[in-house]
């Protein structure tokens, strides 16, 4: 499996000629040109069949947010991910999420986007920490 994140905007895509893709997670954030990017990307894959396409709505601070996103891209799946200050802290600290004490929301809800992408995509199958549920570390994934 092959994980890339690629530059802002269409351009890699408009490049990707009849290559068939597992999976295109397009992310997209509350903001107009985040969106307009957003929903040509997705439209672009979803044209050239590449694959199964999935808008990850991210820093979602609302329901407003979220409806925005949804109706600009009509037809797609849509995953919130929610706007979590703990990403920023981790960030500040230099360490991934995932080795924060506590998971935040945004966490939570990647990890779950991750375990419901069929087996096939390639990617594992997150365990509980050994403090629990919600208590993962960078290095057990």
């Amino acid at each position: 499996m092959v994980i890339a994140d690629f530059e802002a905007g269409i351009g890699t895509i408009t490049r990707l000629d009849e290559q068939k893709l597992d999976l295109v997670l397009v992310v997209v954030e509350p903001t107009p040109k985040s969106i307009e990017v957003g929903s040509r990307a997705a439209d672009l894959a979803r044209e050239k069949s590449l694959g199964r396409v999935i808008v990850v709505a991210n820093r979602i601070r609302g329901e407003d947010d979220l409806a925005m996103i949804r109706s600009a891209l009509p037809g797609h799946e849509v995953v919130a991910i929610p706007d979590d200050r703990a990403i920023v802290e981790a960030d500040r600290l230099g360490v991934s999420p995932l080795d924060l004490p506590d998971c935040g929301p945004a966490v939570r809800a990647l990890v779950e986007l991750a375990g419901s992408l069929p087996v096939g995509v390639g990617i594992p199958q997150v365990p509980d920490g050994p403090a629990g549920p919600g208590t993962y570390r960078s290095t057990q994934l």
